[in-house]
């Protein structure tokens, strides 16, 4: 049976790890260590990393990792020096019972992928720091129009669709909800249960309930959007790349 566990690393990052019997699959390794440890004390063989992007804080341990498990294939694209399969959009394999699909999911940097993996009944979207629970990743080499053209395709996916942040960035994340809809009860009830709580993965659906940046097309969104940017705001793009400037400085 399929098991995702999160494994917590540096200040607020989550290793994601994948584990069928005696195998297992991590993304974005930051830190060798914890992963190591965490597959010493269950007799894991590491078969697989993914990476999504270039940072550091998703790649420093790759070295130490593969230097453990010479035989583990490390998917990633171009920028990745340590990449044995280079991947991109729509790159497919299989994973156990599972299948793997690669999306191009710009915006954060202009070459960031998220990993879904579709299992029985089930979807499970890998999506780095393109999206965070109750928001999003900030604006690198990428561009605000990237970003919101991988929101809303993350967006179109099934609502049962959990999602795999890596960061655990949600409370902070619901206080600037919070402040662009104060009478959003949902975001209310989030913000009361994430305090010093895990809060990933966490459901499409619960997302399209509280995260401003998939609810760009909601009148009170674009409306106190516009009101605190002191703008004209014409479009959900507009909406959109407005609340990302907000949400910087917030």
């Amino acid at each position: 049976m399929l098991k995702i566990t999160p494994i917590s690393a540096l200040a607020d990052n989550y290793i994601w790890l994948l584990q069928q019997d005696n195998e297992a699959v991590c993304i974005d390794p930051g830190d060798a260590a914890p992963v190591a440890g965490y597959l010493k004390a269950h007799g894991l063989a590491l078969r697989q990393i993914w990476i999504t992007h270039h940072h550091a804080d998703h790649t420093a341990g790759l070295p130490e990792l593969i230097r453990q498990f010479p035989d583990c294939r490390v998917y990633a694209n171009r920028d990745i020096p340590h990449a044995t399969h280079t991947v991109g959009e729509g790159s497919r394999w299989p994973l156990w019972q599972s299948r793997v699909e690669v999306w191009h999911t710009p915006g954060h940097t202009q070459t960031h992928l998220s990993y879904l993996l579709q299992a029985v009944g089930q979807a499970h979207l890998f999506c780095g720091d393109t999206l965070f629970s109750a928001g999003c990743g900030r604006v690198f080499d990428g561009t605000p129009a990237q970003l919101f053209a991988s929101l809303q395709r993350i967006n179109r996916l099934p609502e049962n669709t959990l999602l795999y942040p890596a960061h655990e960035y949600t409370a902070a994340n619901l206080r600037f909800a919070a402040h662009i809809e104060p009478h959003n009860p949902e975001i209310a009830h989030s913000l009361a249960a994430a305090v010093h709580t895990p809060t990933l993965p966490v459901s499409l659906a619960h997302e399209r309930q509280i995260n401003p940046f998939l609810r760009t097309a909601d009148f009170q969104v674009a409306s106190r959007t516009a009101e605190l940017s002191n703008q004209s705001l014409h479009s959900e793009e507009q909406v959109f790349t407005a609340l990302r400037e907000l949400k910087t400085h917030f």
